[in-house]
């Protein structure tokens, strides 16, 4: 598959920086199976630190085929199963490190399209947050955003889940620049992660070509 070629790392507001696929040993943090119709939660049994670990040893036979191909501050990333029927899984996202942390803080990924249905768009984060307050995502400080509730929490993180319709991917597919992911903490204090766009239409129009 092919993308531009990565930057480097950027280093973002509040203490969060982006991070490339290749940082992170290219794994699948929030796996694509997670995207799917089912909502395998089951698919993040393995901790983000130890999936690092399993990625970095040399690859088995019978290991899924991964192609990663980066657009600005979005990759592109798929897995091909090497056993019939060879079914292959596909999302594009974007993951953020607290500095001073060594794992992934965040990730925003986005499932691929199915015709006739919205965009899914799936966010993942550390387990301290109260349900109390709904995810916000916005492109920009003065765009009012998009919510959603948290949906459900597993020991690796919790998520929420968004419908991008029409509307809104013309939206996001409009942005270039940094916009936020907010949340708040079991403590009430809340939580700002910058969200780059940048990339995100081509990015978008890579996943959709898989």
């Amino acid at each position: 598959m092919c993308g531009r070629s990565a930057t480097g790392p950027q280093t973002g507001n509040g203490g969060y920086r982006l991070i490339s696929a290749v940082e992170i040993g290219a794994v699948r943090w929030l796996a694509a199976a997670l995207l799917s119709v089912g909502m395998c939660a089951s698919a993040l049994a393995a901790p983000p630190l130890e999936r690092v670990a399993q990625a970095q040893q040399p690859p088995s036979a019978d290991a899924p085929q991964l192609t990663t191909a980066t657009y600005g501050d979005w990759v592109v990333q798929c897995e091909t199963a090497t056993k019939p029927p060879n079914q292959k899984m596909c999302d594009m996202a974007q993951t953020t490190q607290a500095q001073g942390a060594n794992g992934p803080f965040s990730r925003v990924a986005v499932a691929h399209p199915v015709r006739g249905q919205p965009v899914r768009l799936v966010v993942q984060v550390p387990v301290n947050v109260t349900f109390a307050t709904n995810v916000r995502i916005r492109t920009a400080d003065a765009d009012p955003g998009i919510t959603a509730p948290f949906a459900r929490c597993i020991p690796n993180g919790c998520f929420a889940e968004f419908d991008l319709r029409d509307d809104m991917m013309r939206k996001f597919r409009a942005a270039s620049g940094v916009g936020k992911l907010s949340f708040a903490q079991a403590a009430g204090r809340e939580i700002n992660v910058p969200l780059s766009f940048k990339g995100f239409n081509q990015a978008f129009d890579a996943l959709s070509r898989e």
